[in-house]
């Protein structure tokens, strides 16, 4: 029967399944109508071999004139070797937005640390907010340079990143959108502009530390600390920037630190997620070890440095900081607490091996290094020179320690022989 108003508005819902009431006149068009009651248009048809069922739209949102219409046209355009359905799922493809590839490239890529996804994210809120939406393929050449230039006004390191982050995704999208000949839906990435104007932002590698003749004051400014900042107790941050200083951690090495990773009794650390992904296993020289000792009588959950905030540890606690840059004229970052540490112990002619262990650098290039086992307890004097040199430095009770100059501080006569 020839499917009209009248005859789709006569059928009421079927028992237990859905029923379908298929055209004598368009073949492959027909009503299907659920035990609910629902009704919709659909046509089936084989296409390539399989068939296939496609819903036109439910009645009476769609009529049937207008449901008879586009099934003719799908029907040409099966009979003419074109799959209505891969042709709707390209389209949407394309038409992906930028927000919904970057959400799909976080599913995808596993790999990738906590941190690094809370850096794209802000990259995307900051950089991108007004272009989550927009889809992907409507992002063009113009628009990333005309960006681009925009971010680096603020900051030229931040303007590359968020760029680095859409090169990105449009590399993923290249890879995983595809058409019905297994074509990229995707064929150009527009960042890639960037290189060919040579527009990159050069950014020098920050070689900012703390002087050694600013650690007193600045050691001092954090010993002392009092009060409340960002909502955490001071004690906490005053041990998590002298813990920084005295191991030269990366920010959340540091930060992220638990109490199932520290050994009180065999004194070592263990921090299991690094910016290499090999864990790293440090000894507590003298001055580490009752420092943590203290956190551990305070402790409030797993975490050594514990913060007030959904997380549970300590995040860069910039108010103290800037407390502290006020008290001492020292602008710092926690990254300069590394800096610090690393040149105070290659200034103490620590072996190249003993030094590249204490701060995790890979070694990939270096095959000799390759066959070296560093056990934690070949670290533990190193480490106690480091800490000692510090500690002579910035406490009158330390001055005296005994330090055999390095053989590079008397070549430079840095100290006398």
């Amino acid at each position: 029967m020839k499917l009209t108003k009248r005859l789709v508005e006569s059928f009421s819902s079927p028992d237990n399944q859905q029923i379908f009431i298929r055209d004598d006149e368009l073949k492959g068009f027909a009503l299907r109508v659920t035990p609910l009651g629902a009704k919709s248009f659909i046509i089936e048809k084989r296409i390539k071999g399989v068939v296939k069922r496609i819903t036109l739209g439910k009645y009476p949102e769609i009529t049937v004139e207008q449901a008879r219409r586009e099934a003719q046209k799908l029907l040409g355009k099966i009979a003419t070797g074109i799959d209505p359905l891969a042709e709707k799922k390209e389209l949407e493809r394309s038409h992906i937005t930028v927000l919904e590839v970057f959400n799909e490239y976080l599913k995808t890529r596993k790999n990738l640390k906590a941190t690094t996804v809370l850096d794209y994210q802000r990259v995307m809120q900051v950089a991108f907010s007004d272009w989550k939406n927009k889809a992907l393929s409507s992002i063009s050449k113009e628009m990333v340079a005309k960006r681009h230039a925009e971010l680096g006004k603020a900051s030229h390191a931040r303007a590359n990143l968020a760029m680095r982050v859409l090169r990105a995704l449009f590399n993923f999208a290249i890879n995983q959108y595809e058409k019905e000949d297994g074509k990229p839906i995707f064929t150009y990435n527009p960042v890639n502009k960037l290189s060919h104007t040579k527009a990159w932002y050069r950014v020098d590698r920050r070689q900012t530390l703390i002087k050694l003749h600013e650690l007193p004051k600045w050691y001092a400014a954090v010993a002392t600390l009092e009060g409340a900042h960002a909502g955490l107790r001071v004690n906490t941050v005053r041990d998590y920037l002298l813990f920084m200083l005295f191991t030269g951690l990366r920010r959340e090495e540091g930060a992220r630190l638990q109490w199932k990773h520290v050994d009180l009794h065999g004194k070592t650390i263990t921090i299991p997620d690094t910016k290499n992904n090999q864990p790293h296993v440090l000894p507590l020289s003298d001055y580490l070890h009752p420092l943590l000792n203290r956190c551990f009588q305070h402790k409030i959950n797993e975490y050594v440095f514990p913060g007030s905030g959904k997380v549970g540890y300590i995040i860069e606690p910039r108010k103290t900081m800037t407390k502290i840059t006020e008290l001492t004229g020292i602008e710092f970052t926690l990254h300069d607490l590394r800096r610090t540490f690393i040149t105070i112990a290659e200034s103490l002619d620590i072996p190249v091996y003993a030094l590249k262990h204490l701060l995790n650098h890979k070694m990939k290039s270096d095959v000799t290094a390759s066959y070296i086992v560093m056990d934690v307890e070949r670290l533990r004097e190193p480490m106690q020179k480091i800490t000692n040199y510090i500690l002579s430095l910035v406490s009158e009770k330390h001055r005296n320690v005994l330090l055999l100059p390095s053989k590079r501080q008397i070549k430079e006569g840095v100290i006398n022989e």
